[in-house]
């Protein structure tokens, strides 16, 4: 009998303490409800907390009424206004036909909704999706709010997932740091989790350590610190050298095609940047067609663009060479003002037809984005323009290499006069390799197109930079204008955060030119016909 006794009074007591936990929980929802309808900010942001805590079975759909101001509320009850325009009341979730007298919407401020904001994120963090308990966990980092770390701890408890997991313990830490009343080894496993995570915010929050802390605390904080900007510092420089690998691969391809024709032909060709502006706005006419006539090809228009920006820089390059310039070789000074003045007649002719302002060109889904690697943020359109900067270097080295006509290329480039006596018509030589340099340059437009903006000056930004990089590397060499290209990129990326940009770019020609005075035939010496003349 003495065991059955035993079991009925600890059944008394069980359901004496489910009777006060539902007594409780009921107190603390008429205690929200009423905060609500006091219609004042504190009370408001005091009746969200009390809601989350109390983990009511309407709390989120109150939560998030609130912050779109659909949350009625005043003496005759609390009740949501549904985004379709009905009604419910929110202590008991049943639809009603009309609201009661004296309700009005809570209103908002600045506090309110960060209260709501960091809410809705503690609210998500027992959502059965990974992602958005992975997010919401993120939401309460960045809140901090000491309100939510029963929740945190309760999720911390229930989560398998990995990263959601890690996640929580990073909010948990964020929490457990800004709470000056929290246990010091709290603190200072938190200050670990933290140290681990080891960004930006990570030490935003490191630094916001707030209350009495003790000088083990103190020391710990100083060295989380000290690490994490250790280790943020490599990650700037990182992110630097990728920068200057996307900017070298933009220079490589503007300058690539004026390597062409100034290594073969000896030519400097002012309008060069002009036929990167052509590839531009060829890609803007195609992407209109496309917009007008055949919407779902939209994120094939940049395939389509490139064939067609090639032929139509091509067509205008060699229609340049054969009534312009076949007729001034041998005279460098003339052929740069020819070329300057057909760069002016070819920027006013497109201004005419396409008008002075900035034309949008929209970017396909694949290059649209961005993605983390560890501390580098790598976008996809300037990803794209590296591995497209690559494939149009092995296509040219390929033609110069593999075919007849890179064959007779590379004999004019040596020696002119015995490739015309070996037969070679010099001429169509000059002609196609002048098309051929345009033509890269247009694909160099479709490209740019996705990082700048397209318009009758866009060949204006890179003329000189483009010579620059031809010079350093060595005329009419193509090794030698990826490695100066590169070069050039990284270097001026690596100078700006200490220099700025103005005078990063200053500093780099000052270096270039004292380089020149001892190497005039830049890095990898070509044998041409300039160097001959």
């Amino acid at each position: 009998m003495s065991f059955f006794y035993r079991l009925l009074h600890l059944g008394v007591i069980l359901v004496a303490l489910v009777a006060a936990s539902v007594a409780s929980f009921a107190q603390n929802a008429d205690e929200a409800f009423r905060r609500l309808a006091a219609d004042s900010y504190s009370d408001t942001t005091r009746a969200v907390e009390i809601l989350v805590a109390s983990a009511h079975p309407n709390a989120g759909l109150m939560v998030e009424a609130l912050g779109d101001g659909r949350l009625l509320a005043g003496p005759g009850g609390v009740v949501v206004k549904t985004a379709a325009g009905g009604l419910v009341d929110a202590r008991t979730g049943q639809t009603l036909a009309a609201a009661p007298e004296g309700l009005k919407a809570v209103r908002l401020n600045n506090s309110v909704r960060r209260a709501v904001q960091a809410a809705l994120g503690g609210l998500s963090l027992l959502n059965p999706d990974p992602g958005k308990r992975a997010a919401a966990a993120e939401a309460v980092f960045k809140s901090r709010d000491a309100g939510l770390l029963p929740i945190v701890e309760t999720a911390i408890g229930k989560e398998s997932d990995p990263r959601a997991l890690a996640a929580l313990r990073q909010a948990q830490a964020a929490i457990l740091v800004a709470k000056p009343d929290a246990q010091p080894l709290d603190r200072l496993a938190a200050i670990d989790v933290l140290r681990e995570r080891g960004d930006q915010e990570a030490l935003a929050t490191l630094r916001a350590l707030s209350g009495e802390a003790t000088p083990a605390l103190r020391d710990a904080q100083a060295k989380a610190i000290s690490a994490i900007e250790g280790r943020l510092r490599l990650w700037d420089i990182a992110q630097n050298l990728w920068y200057g690998l996307s900017l070298g691969s933009v220079l490589l391809l503007a300058a690539i095609g004026l390597a062409i024709t100034f290594g073969v032909m000896g030519v400097i060709n002012m309008a060069h940047g002009e036929m990167v502006m052509l590839g531009a706005y060829t890609t803007f006419v195609v992407q209109e067609a496309i917009r007008a006539n055949a919407p779902w090809l939209f994120d094939w228009s940049l395939a389509i663009a490139l064939p067609a920006a090639f032929i139509v820089s091509g067509a205008v390059g060699i229609a340049i060479e054969r009534g312009v310039i076949r007729f001034l070789y041998g005279r460098p000074l003339e052929t740069l003002l020819a070329t300057w003045g057909i760069s002016l007649i070819l920027q006013q002719t497109v201004r005419t037809a396409f008008g002075p302002t900035n034309r949008e060109v929209g970017a396909p889904a694949f290059m649209s984005g961005a993605f983390d690697l560890g501390g580098l943020a790598i976008t996809y359109n300037r990803l794209w323009i590296i591995v497209f900067t690559a494939l149009v270097f092995l296509a040219l080295l390929a033609i110069l290499k593999l075919t007849p006509m890179g064959l007779q290329m590379r004999a004019v480039t040596q020696n002119r006069r015995m490739a015309s006596a070996m037969g070679i018509r010099t001429g169509r030589i000059d002609a196609l390799t002048f098309g051929l340099g345009s033509g890269v340059a247009g694909l160099a437009g479709v490209a740019l197109s996705q990082i700048d903006n397209v318009s009758p000056n866009l060949g204006q930004s890179y003329i000189i930079d483009s010579f620059m990089v031809v010079v350093f590397g060595g005329v009419g060499n193509l090794w030698g204008t990826l490695v100066g290209a590169m070069t050039l990129g990284v270097a001026n990326k690596l100078l700006e955060p200490y220099a700025g940009a103005v005078l990063g770019k200053i500093a780099l020609l000052v270096c270039i030119i004292l380089f020149i005075q001892k190497r005039p035939r830049g890095l990898f010496a070509l044998k041409g016909r300039a160097v001959e003349a």
